[in-house]
């Protein structure tokens, strides 16, 4: 920090902490004893797209990077663009606990080529999914600016609407395993992300 900054009391922005991702497939296991859900295989990154040959060139990377496997069986990235103008990166594997590493890895890799890249203003969020065995969805939203996680539960019955008791008793049993976001009006609904239900599409709420 310079001698202005320090004197306006301005700082730097900090490098957000894409290691905090780690911590999901422990937290996984965690929730799936405390609440019954368990891992889709369904991960997503969302970022707000720029025009330009490089952004270009870092969007095939990701694919590349990502589509790696798929001559081994592999399931192909895919990209979609939601009506607020946001991409959205879908990621899968294997809808099994231990496949949750390999997925985790996966959204880690893209955050850190993106932010490599001199894309990281434009990461907004990643995405993992879980589900239960009465069908329903849940998130874990981690909020690549904060640094933190928030659960994101669609009410049953569609429309939009969440259900608050499963997120709040998904924060008191992830606590201790993960950086869970103190400030409620940041627990943004994302309705529709793709990786939430698996169907890729849908509209998306960042507000």
């Amino acid at each position: 920090m310079g001698l202005l900054d320090s004197i306006l009391g301005r700082s730097k922005p900090v490098r957000p902490d894409l290691d905090q991702l780690f911590a999901v497939p422990s937290a996984a296991l965690t929730l799936q004893a405390g609440t019954g859900f368990t891992p889709t295989g369904l991960g997503s990154v969302c970022f707000a797209a720029v025009e330009g040959s490089t952004f270009a060139r870092v969007r095939q990377d990701v694919r590349e990077l990502l589509d790696a496997d798929t001559g081994r069986g592999g399931i192909p990235v895919e990209f979609s663009r939601d009506p607020y103008g946001y991409t959205w990166l879908l990621a899968r594997q294997e809808p099994a606990a231990q496949s949750t590493a390999a997925l985790v890895n996966d959204l880690h890799a893209v955050n850190t080529l993106l932010q490599d890249g001199g894309f990281g203003p434009h990461l907004l969020c990643s995405l993992i999914g879980f589900s239960d065995p009465e069908g329903r969805a849940l998130a874990l939203v981690y909020l690549y600016k904060r640094g933190t996680f928030y659960p994101f539960a669609p009410a049953p019955g569609g429309g939009e609407r969440r259900d608050n008791g499963l997120e709040l008793q998904v924060r008191a049993v992830l606590g201790d395993d993960l950086r869970v976001e103190g400030d409620l009006s940041r627990w943004f609904p994302v309705w529709g992300a793709p990786g939430l239900r698996g169907d890729g599409t849908g509209p998306v709420g960042h507000s």
